[in-house]
């Protein structure tokens, strides 16, 4: 799993970025149940989530804003 970048997340389409969401949290749940605690595997996909979540939710904005 490497870190998910912003410049990324720039060149991902909408359908692209939900199935990599939906990706990245069945990894999460794996990674839980399988550690049993948090390790930096977790730590690394939540931040991956997060960016994926923050990324639309700023360009949701942004479209609204220019509408």
């Amino acid at each position: 799993m490497s870190i998910l970048k912003y410049e990324d997340l720039k060149k991902m389409d909408k359908k692209a970025m939900d199935s990599k969401l939906k990706e990245l949290r069945t990894e999460l749940i794996r990674a839980n149940v399988a550690a049993n605690k948090t390790n930096s595997k977790t730590k690394e996909i939540k931040k991956a989530i997060s960016r994926i979540l923050t990324f639309t939710k700023s360009a949701e904005k942004q479209g609204v804003k220019n509408k």
